[in-house]
């Protein structure tokens, strides 16, 4: 499968997902998005529009390598720290097309761990 076939194919299963998910203020959506070297995520109000919350891998210290899993799980940790600080309990996860496996799968167990329900 070419890569712009993998891109599209993506792209409407998140389109499906996105379908059936909405965050609101009680219960806002945890989204995920992975690139090849970095992992994002954010809780995110639908109704109003609202980012409330946000954490990614990206680091203001340099060029320590760190693998990719351990990555995802500081991820998680950093979101359900910046969740509970926004007064969050429980999210809807958002997996963004991604398959619940690897570096999405250990950022939601790290979430998880860190206190956020969904």
């Amino acid at each position: 499968m070419s890569t712009n076939k993998k891109s599209l194919a993506r792209l409407k299963i998140k389109r499906r997902v996105r379908g059936t998910l909405s965050g609101t203020p009680e219960r806002p959506r945890l989204s995920v998005f992975r690139s090849n070297k970095q992992i994002y995520a954010q809780v995110i109000d639908d109704l109003n529009g609202v980012t409330l919350a946000s954490a990614s891998s990206i680091t203001k210290d340099g060029g320590k390598v760190v693998p990719k899993l351990e990555q995802a799980a500081k991820v998680g940790k950093m979101i359900a720290e910046s969740a509970k600080k926004a007064g969050i309990e429980s999210v809807v996860f958002d997996r963004n097309g991604y398959l619940f496996h690897g570096r999405v799968k250990q950022l939601a167990d790290s979430a998880r761990e860190g206190g956020l329900k969904f």
